[in-house]
């Protein structure tokens, strides 16, 4: 995922959790919190505690996030694949929304028809020599069985809502959102096998080379308890594996031309 496309997942996060959005311009967010989400992010307990006893009205932090490696000399946080902010805010996506149902939001005073999407957020964890995390938004029409990537991004301008609009009813999936996940689940397998190995490749030189200036130190004959234990955390620091965990996802109820309506 691009830098403009976690700009984009982290403005959509916020919007979500009622947050205003101060600024977002050239891949630097700023974000007012709200008092809920300042207690699940800040750290604040003691004030939060403190403001809730007293009886007083608390005062939520602005914070400042930046997505644009141009713009990391200014005021703000350094949030990038890996970084502690950004697996704070997955653990708590996870934590507490793994899963949910929202509708377009329309103002209309005829019948509008809602389409059935299944949306998945994902993060794909490449581990070996070196370490890399992406974040995939895949859509899957639960009608027709079409395909959106990069979805959260698509749907960023579009007015979401917990209950239907007005004049508005639901169309039925043809296809099970369990099915649909193994659609989504197959796209990604193929995503990683057309992609370049070199990383494996590297990460797999590097563990030989680790054995065996381990087997020269100890010896190639002769077990010993300390040279199996190096052994074992040689291979579990270097051995490549990739690995799919579900951040969040949900069934979108949108309009059949949502996508021209950004």
């Amino acid at each position: 995922m691009a830098i403009d496309h976690l700009n984009s997942f982290l403005q959509k996060y916020f919007q979500s959790h009622h947050c205003d959005v101060l600024d977002n311009k050239q891949g630097v967010l700023r974000i007012q919190l709200t008092e809920e989400m300042d207690k699940a992010l800040m750290n604040r307990p003691f004030y939060w505690h403190y403001v809730n006893n007293a009886g007083m009205k608390g005062n939520p932090m602005a914070l400042t996030l930046i997505t644009n490696p141009d713009k990391r000399g200014e005021k703000g946080e350094w949030v990038h694949f890996g970084s502690p902010r950004l697996q704070q805010i997955i653990r708590h996506l996870i934590n507490n929304e793994k899963q949910t149902v929202l509708f377009q939001k329309i103002d209309t005073h005829k019948n509008v028809p809602l389409h059935p999407w299944l949306v998945i957020n994902m993060k794909i964890s490449y581990t070996g020599r070196q370490r890399k995390e992406e974040l995939h938004s895949i859509g899957l029409h639960l009608i027709s069985g079409k395909m959106e990537t990069e979805m959260m991004e698509k749907l960023s301008n579009i007015p979401l809502d917990l209950k239907i609009s007005d004049y508005c009813y639901t169309l039925s999936p043809l296809i099970r959102w369990k099915s649909g996940f193994l659609r989504i689940q197959s796209v990604l397998d193929n995503y990683i096998e057309n992609q370049s190995h070199e990383w494996a490749e590297q990460s797999i030189s590097a563990l030989r080379e680790e054995q065996d200036m381990l087997n020269y130190f100890y010896g190639e004959a002769g077990e010993d308890a300390q040279k199996e234990k190096e052994m074992q955390e040689i291979e579990e620091r270097y051995q490549p594996s990739v690995s799919f965990e579900v951040i969040n996802g949900g069934i979108f109820y949108l309009t059949e031309n949502w996508s021209k309506q950004k």
